[in-house]
């Protein structure tokens, strides 16, 4: 199985590049995954996106943690822990930078074991998420890089992906990718699929074995010791619960347990009474009320209500 990752900042057409690529590899037979994973999502944020392609059925699913081909669209981005472009790369791993810096630099600075290449780098523009076509050139680049992929399955998977954006813009995407696909031609073939593990070779997880406590360490009060009782979370409400003792059936165990804050208590005639300095208005206790005895109203009126209350 091929195992690729793309990383971009949002707006340079990660996403875009691992759809080309993933519709490429299902032209020539392959099964594919392709999905962006996003962070903060806005422009300019790290951003990255995986194919898998093979001639069975995928299986796995998630992020690709052992990448047998790195692709980065930003060389700005190496630098940044968050960005994960490093991350679980070995030996195996092609890593793709474009940059201006040359491959051999690259494989200096980073120490890496494995093969380093240089995409040709997109003139210096003000804005970093405004590299033009690098989508196309990322795409194409890879589509070379794993050799099973012809020039026109390229073409055409370019074409079915951008169609929407109208023919000149097409055209110079096609040139963007046709250009990187041949500047890799010494290189065709050098991503190859890694060799699949055993499950009894997996890594075991790290487990944390946690001790069983009592309900009186482990469930939430506000009363308790070393709590906040002092913060009025009760600040934070826009809608207030109110209770209907009408129609209150003193089945106080089901709010009061359901109240993520121990805001609900019992009073000496057994009804529940809601604590409003520390109810955050959750509104919880409005939703598992057996009998619907308890409303919620916006804050301010009831705010209004108490004041008109007090003058009266």
């Amino acid at each position: 199985m091929f195992r690729i990752r793309f990383h971009a900042r949002g707006g340079q057409g990660a996403k875009t590049a691992s759809r080309i690529l993933g519709s490429a590899f299902f032209r020539e037979g392959y099964e594919v995954q392709d999905a962006p994973r996003y962070g903060a999502e806005r422009r300019g944020a790290p951003i990255f996106a995986y194919v898998r392609a093979a001639r069975e059925p995928i299986k796995e699913r998630g992020n690709i943690t052992e990448p047998d081909l790195v692709i980065v669209a930003d060389d700005t981005l190496i630098g940044i822990p968050a960005a994960g472009v490093l991350a679980g790369i070995s030996a195996h791993t092609v890593l793709l930078v474009n940059s201006v810096v040359s491959a051999e630099e690259w494989k200096s600075r980073l120490n890496f074991a494995g093969a380093v290449l240089a995409l040709p780098a997109s003139a210096e523009v003000t804005d970093r998420a405004e590299l033009p076509f690098i989508g196309a050139m990322c795409a194409g680049a890879a589509a070379r890089l794993v050799g099973v992929i012809r020039r026109v399955s390229l073409e055409a998977a370019l074409r079915d992906e951008l169609a929407s954006l109208g023919e000149e813009i097409v055209a110079r995407n096609l040139d963007a990718a046709g250009a990187s696909f041949d500047s890799m031609a010494l290189h065709a073939g050098a991503v190859t699929e890694a060799t699949e593990k055993a499950a009894n070779a997996l890594a075991q997880p790290d487990w944390i074995t946690l001790p069983f406590e009592s309900a009186a360490a482990s469930a939430p009060d506000v009363f308790g010791a070393a709590t906040s009782v002092e913060v009025r979370t009760g600040l934070w409400r826009t809608m207030r619960p109110v209770i209907r003792h009408d129609r209150c059936g003193k089945c106080v165990w089901v709010c009061s347990t359901f109240c993520p804050d121990s805001a609900i208590s019992a009073d000496a005639d057994g009804r529940p009474q809601i604590d409003y300095d520390h109810c955050k208005g959750c509104l919880v206790c409005v939703a598992v009320c057996p009998p619907h005895a308890i409303e919620a109203i916006p804050e301010h009126a009831a705010q209004a209500a108490e004041r008109k209350e007090a003058h009266a």
